[in-house]
């Protein structure tokens, strides 16, 4: 299903949306939550959108996210799928236990069995697939271009469904 498809379905009926990075930017491909986050943030005006980044510690941010009380929350982070790099999947909450995801000290499960219990929000994940994970190496370039459609991609099905 196409990206914009899915994004509108897992926002439909949302009043106010959250955007939490996750990652390092010291791992290469790792960062690709963290510059979706960046480029949301710049391009973004509506106060009933923030972001947040969790970068290896999301587990950090929940009161601020708690604070701001969204109706749906989109994590974003680098998840290994096992497919082509710059794969942007959705992955299903239930699901996470069997995803590999990068860097986290706490399991993603745990930090989204807790958002959801404590602010009730929906929350959607978003995986990109990373190519390396090297430490100290920069992003490359499939996980660059997948970040930018992301980025985009929500950036417009956010102002449409905001306003």
């Amino acid at each position: 299903m196409e990206l914009l498809t899915v994004l509108r379905e897992k926002l439909a009926g949302a009043t106010r949306v959250a955007i939490l990075g996750v990652g390092s930017e010291l791992r290469a491909d790792d960062a690709a939550g963290i510059m979706v986050a960046q480029e949301c943030e710049k391009n973004h005006t509506a106060d009933t959108f923030k972001v947040f980044y969790g970068y290896t510690a999301p587990e950090n941010i929940t009161g601020e996210i708690r604070k701001f009380a969204p109706s749906h929350l989109i994590i974003i982070d680098a998840a290994d799928t096992s497919d082509t790099p710059g794969t942007i999947s959705f992955i299903n909450p239930d699901d996470i236990a069997g995803i590999s995801f990068s860097t986290h000290m706490m399991p993603l499960k745990i930090l989204v069995d807790y958002i959801t219990a404590d602010t009730k929000c929906l929350i959607a994940i978003i995986g990109i697939q990373p190519q390396t994970l090297t430490f100290g190496q920069p992003v490359t370039p499939a996980i660059t271009a997948a970040a930018t459609e992301l980025a985009t991609g929500l950036l417009t099905t956010v102002r449409n469904i905001l306003s």
